[in-house]
């Protein structure tokens, strides 16, 4: 994937007129330095006059006591610019897309009510764009689902799957019918909420305008600074961490990466410790490139590439074009030409 060359920011003098101040989400894979970014933009538009704060869009970034495990912004970095959305549950608790959305915006609308852009910063793809896309989450029926298991169990999935075909020939073109737990969901929306289950399909539609920055980097790269991420966290506490937290880690809080590994290191089920650390550097390498495919079926996002030097004048250069509007027409275009993945959503 290439980085996006910019043209110069539009100014005065060109004629460029601003439009709306845009809401900055900065996305990429892990240890591209996505935090370093947002801190640098901020810091820069506070020179210029414009507030700014972060909006953090990890999603375990915003459990308490999560710190080394999920390379949180440090104490001096968020002394530096104010965040939000960090520390804001307890690791017992659970916190889910739908959750973080109406969080999200709501911090997105105050900000923005007290003359303060908004810059999204995080991983999760999901999260970053159910903050400012047109997403909605349906809820869940325990009951309808009961029923369309024990469908599934006496009448096999394949009857399920034909009454998706006819109920929602959109959806079933695009699901597999060996995939009985996705047809089940499909049709517990459709009861739940008389709408097609492609009606809930993300869109890449804009429901706040914004502007997306993307961090690239050669997989190279990209892996030696994941090995550097995974020693750091050894040499700063991970296992530690891991120690105090386990009597109060939840499920959700559990799953994010290395906590089951410094878990069965505590409960000496490594031969070798060093095994450990190298399982999550791999998993770790192994996630960055999810998470390039996540972000890489946006067309709307500009990619930067991480290590340019002209970097922070690079992005700064493509937020001053989102603000005059340049990049309106073909965002708002972006959702014809995009093939969706149905099931992302549950």
């Amino acid at each position: 994937m290439s980085a996006t060359e910019t043209a110069p920011a539009p100014s005065a003098e060109n004629g460029a007129t601003a439009v709306e101040p845009r809401v900055v989400s900065i996305v990429g894979p892990t240890a591209s330095g996505k935090t370093g970014l947002g801190i640098a933009i901020a810091e820069r538009l506070a020179a210029a006059g414009q507030k700014a704060e972060i909006v953090n869009a990890d999603a375990y970034q915003m459990y308490r006591g999560m710190d080394v495990g999920t390379a949180k912004a440090t104490k001096e970095e968020q002394a530096r610019v104010p965040h939000h959305l960090i520390d804001i549950i307890d690791p017992d608790d659970t916190m889910t897309v739908a959750r973080f959305q109406k969080l999200a915006r709501d911090t997105i609308a105050d900000l923005k009510a007290r003359g303060v852009r908004p810059i999204l910063v995080g991983g999760s793809g999901l999260y970053a764009r159910a903050a400012i896309d047109d997403i909605s989450f349906p809820g869940t029926d325990p009951a309808i689902r009961a029923r369309l298991e024990e469908r599934e169990r006496t009448e096999g999935a394949a009857s399920l799957f034909e009454e998706l075909k006819a109920k929602d020939p959109q959806a079933a073109a695009r699901m597999e019918p060996r995939n009985p737990r996705r047809t089940i969901r499909a049709l517990e929306v459709i009861e739940l909420t008389g709408r097609p289950y492609s009606a809930s399909l993300p869109r890449y539609r804009y429901v706040i305008p914004s502007v997306q920055i993307g961090l690239d980097l050669d997989r190279r790269e990209l892996d030696r600074r994941i090995g550097i991420r995974t020693a750091r966290m050894r040499e700063d506490g991970f296992l530690d961490e891991v120690r105090r937290l386990r009597p109060h880690l939840g499920f959700t809080a559990g799953r994010a990466l290395g906590y089951q590994q410094m878990i069965d290191l505590l409960d000496g089920m490594w031969d070798e410790e060093e095994d450990a650390w190298a399982d999550i550097a791999q998993k770790t390498r192994r996630l960055a490139r999810k998470q390039m495919g996540w972000f890489g079926r946006d067309p709307r996002i500009h990619w930067l590439e991480a290590l340019n030097p002209r970097l922070v004048d690079n992005a700064m250069a493509i937020i001053a074009h989102a603000d005059a509007g340049d990049y309106d027409v073909i965002d708002a275009h972006a959702d014809e030409y995009v093939q969706h993945h149905l099931g992302d959503i549950a």
